[in-house]
């Protein structure tokens, strides 16, 4: 395999991993907050649709990514009081959340974004940083990002940094995703908080859909996120709740998806079907404790019934 072949493999499983680590971050700290956004497959859906018919409309890419974001958390509001607030079945709601963003974006896309619309949309282009973007194999994939690329990076590594398991931040939602009770005993707002994970969930699911849609494909397809946001989901799990598990598990899915396309160019017999079904095995070796580390917070899914 040559060292072009190589960073190109790099570049493209950069480009597939940024949206969905992106997700992943905002998921884990929902998670670690007691609530499993399951949606996070619709919402990146969404946020890739809108985000490409305000573009479309307004001529502004980052008219879009507002828009994309704003669909989000739309989803997010809808989640947050389905279950923290009723304490509705949190799987329920997030596989019936995906079914309804695919059946609104399929829609959406066949009325609003008819006669090629959606295709050639204002995006935003590569920004090559000299010198970095020279370095052999990473220099592409790290340093030739879009504009909207390096702030979905810039967003991941705040949010690390403001709720790491160190902060105030990140020990209150520890803390009530491990014993929501007692976490509410000592006086945390417990549903809000909760409320709070939902919604950074939703907010980044939106910005990664807009990402996907304005920085890599620059248009909208039907079911174009193609279980991203499964994946996003699958790689809290892989990544045992930890910011660099969760990056190594993003990385592992890029990669694997450019393989997808990679291999049979370069005229290697390996069945589809084995790459694209390789996350989910590392997922479930993870689920089955295969996978040291930090288990799942002991009150995912649980809902909160108040100090009783």
């Amino acid at each position: 395999m040559s060292t072009d072949m190589i960073t190109e493999i790099f570049t493209s499983g950069a480009a597939f991993a940024i949206p969905i680590l992106l997700a992943a971050t905002g998921e884990s700290i929902s998670e670690r907050a007691g609530v499993l956004n399951l949606s996070m497959e619709g919402i990146m859906l969404c946020g890739a649709f809108t985000s490409v018919l305000a573009a479309a409309t307004t001529g502004s890419a980052a008219a879009g990514v507002v828009a994309g974001i704003a669909a989000g958390l739309i989803f997010g509001v809808m989640n947050a009081l389905l279950s923290v607030r009723f304490k509705a079945d949190q799987i329920v709601i997030g596989i019936a959340a995906n079914a309804l963003a695919l059946g609104l974006t399929t829609f959406g896309a066949r009325i609003l974004l008819a006669d090629g619309r959606g295709n050639g949309v204002p995006a935003f282009d590569d920004i090559h940083i000299p010198v970095l973007t020279d370095l052999p194999i990473v220099g592409p994939a790290l340093f030739g990002q879009t504009l909207l690329g390096y702030l979905c990076l810039l967003v991941v590594a705040l949010l690390a940094v403001v709720f790491s398991a160190r902060t105030m931040a990140g020990i209150r939602i520890d803390a009530i995703g491990e014993d929501a009770t007692s976490a509410g005993w000592t006086g945390l707002a417990v549903n809000r908080i909760r409320v709070l994970g939902v919604m950074i969930a939703a907010g980044t699911g939106g910005l990664a859909g807009a990402q996907l849609a304005l920085s890599e494909v620059r248009s909208f397809g039907e079911n174009m996120t193609a279980g991203m946001g499964y994946l996003a989901v699958v790689a809290v799990i892989a990544g045992r709740w930890k910011v660099g598990g969760v990056v190594v598990a993003t990385l592992f899915f890029g990669v694997a998806g450019a393989l997808q396309f990679a291999l049979p160019a370069m005229g290697v017999d390996i069945p589809y079907a084995l790459l694209v079904m390789l996350p989910y095995v590392i997922a479930i070796v993870a689920v089955a404790g295969f996978v040291g580390g930090r288990k799942a917070p002991s009150c995912l899914t649980v809902p909160y019934v108040g100090r009783i």
